[in-house]
């Protein structure tokens, strides 16, 4: 095999956000702007001897780049690399692999939730060897060789085929190709009562899991069609698209509409759920109704002992902040440590291995347990069968008694996108600088109790990460919090969550927007939301 030594020089933009380096496809597609991204990755874990696992969600250009890749890999002497055949490995499923094979890390392709397709985005990042997305010491570092880049290293050999499963060699560097889905499948079995499932579904239960074109489809018809036996045909968009069938493989009441539909007919199935572009995000419905993602954390963290792994309990909960309090009551009352986080599952990781957290959640549809280091949409889609197999209740049922004994906290997140990024920055810097004279101040009705721009210091290991976004307290519970997304890659998203908690003797039905209305524009009144964006409305509401 011969090495080519490159020549190349620092190109703009190159920081990782959240969740790795996102940009489009076109921006990935220029010429050394994947190399350069790719070596500085090299440059910081050094790689010569090690293995690692790689795979994305099949969006377009995750071939060429996996070819690349793989090329670069051998070229800075690693030693093997496991990849998903075809290329495709859903994000849990590469979490479950760089664990159960104790590998030196792994390289997840993926723009997540974003569209895909030329006109599209596309993302990379780098797990490190517990599972988990790196965390901020190792993406800051990668982010300074992307600075001073001025070469790159690739084997001028092709890179061989990955269509087939078996073990191929590029040089000295041993490339096996697995089965994207039976690890993980296998993995499943050991969590959740696949029994218990099958039995429901024997007896006339329904469901509809909606893949949105993306990569859960083999995931979710290998286990609820083949192994829990639904009928065929309840995996519904389950082939993997490099554009998500032209969709936006973002599982919520806006995208997913289709499902929605379904779902609300009062002859539609009993149960619903999505699953995202690289199969990490998760929505719920019951006939009739949908479960918000911080409900569903609560209900889940609530009955997980039903399911197999967890039938001893749970260590604790940890949620992001921009997440609604319902699952801290769940915490206190089972008498576990309850957990608020920055946005981001990185941040989950240290408590997670240190045993202080079973179950994690975020607001943005994202749910998971300690079985990786990545929020699972199918793990959380078959917690919710588990849960309604032992409980022998629909999802409106389990939702009642579950606000019955906690509580209802409405909540809804309003987004307001492709914002100029200079307007958006300049609005949060503006909000930031009020905070100390916001609380005894009135608006719209609610008094603000108090405000913060939210630190964190990570209670493991020390680690310190400020700024992640601003909380707005308001007297009697209610809550409001702006943050700018660091998912989006045109302009920014300034988006706004609000909470409101009912006691389990208040009224308990309202429509959430409602319930809602007062804490939204009181969060418009400090933050001149409108205004500052010239929109009498967010883009989306969920």
């Amino acid at each position: 095999m011969q090495i080519k030594t490159r020549a190349t020089r620092p190109i703009d933009g190159q920081k990782p956000g959240t969740s790795g380096l996102r940009k489009t496809t076109e921006v990935f597609s220029q010429p050394d702007f994947l190399q350069n991204y790719v070596q500085s990755m090299f440059n910081v874990v050094e790689p010569a001897g090690k293995t690692y696992v790689i795979g994305g969600d099949g969006r377009y250009f995750n071939d060429v780049a996996i070819a690349k890749m793989l090329r670069m890999a051998a070229a800075n002497g690693v030693k093997k690399v496991i990849v998903g055949r075809g290329g495709l490995l859903s994000t849990p499923a590469a979490s479950h692999l760089i664990r159960k094979y104790e590998t030196d890390g792994g390289f997840i392709l993926s723009a997540s939730h974003n569209p895909g397709g030329p006109k599209g985005d596309f993302g990379l990042k780098y797990n490190i060897p517990n599972g988990g997305p790196a965390p901020e010491a190792i993406t800051n570092a990668i982010y300074e060789q992307t600075k001073t880049l001025t070469e790159y290293h690739i084997a001028q050999d092709d890179a061989p085929a990955i269509t087939e499963e078996g073990r191929f060699a590029l040089g000295d560097m041993e490339i096996e190709v697995i089965d994207p889905v039976a690890d993980y499948a296998a993995l499943m079995e050991t969590l959740i009562d696949f029994d218990a499932i099958r039995d429901l579904i024997s007896r006339g239960f329904t469901l509809r899991f909606d893949a949105m074109h993306a990569i859960t489809g083999p995931y979710a018809a290998e286990i609820l069609e083949r192994r829990l036996g639904a009928p065929h045909g309840s995996v519904v968009n389950r082939r993997p698209s490099p554009d998500f069938g032209g969709g936006h493989p973002d599982p919520n009441p806006v995208w997913a509409k289709d499902l929605v539909d379904h779902l609300m007919d009062p002859d539609g199935p009993d149960f619903g759920a999505a699953s995202d572009g690289d199969g990490d995000r998760n929505m719920i419905m019951g006939r009739g109704i949908y479960v918000t993602p911080s409900d569903s954390l609560a209900v889940i963290a609530a009955n997980a002992h039903l399911a197999p792994g967890y039938a001893g309990g749970i260590a604790g909960i940890a949620r992001s902040m921009p997440t609604s309090g319902a699952s801290d009551r769940v915490a206190a009352k089972l008498g576990v440590e309850a957990h608020q986080t920055p946005t981001g599952w990185k941040f989950f990781g240290t408590l997670l291995d240190a045993g202080r957290a079973t179950i994690c959640g975020e607001e943005s549809a994202g749910t998971g347990s300690n079985h990786v280091r990545e929020k699972d949409g199918l793990w959380a889609v078959l917690m919710w069968l588990n849960i309604i197999a032992a409980r022998k209740q629909s999802v409106q049922e389990i939702m009642d008694d579950h606000w019955a004994d906690y509580g209802r906290t409405y909540y809804s997140r309003h987004d307001y996108e492709a914002v100029d990024s200079d307007v958006a920055n300049t609005l949060m810097d503006d909000l930031r600088d009020r905070l100390e004279t916001l609380p005894g101040k009135s608006f719209a009705g609610l008094t603000v109790t108090h405000a913060q721009d939210f630190d964190y210091t990570d209670p493991v290991d020390g680690s310190r990460a400020t700024a992640q976004g601003i909380i707005l307290n308001f007297e009697g519970g209610a809550r409001a919090v702006l943050r700018l997304s660091g998912t989006g890659t045109q302009g920014a998203t300034i988006r706004l969550y609000l909470e409101n908690h009912e006691d389990p003797s208040g009224n308990l039905a309202q429509d959430p927007q409602k319930a809602l209305e007062r804490v939204a524009r009181a969060a418009d009144q400090i933050a001149e939301l409108e205004k500052c964006t010239g929109r009498d409305a967010p883009d989306v509401i969920t």
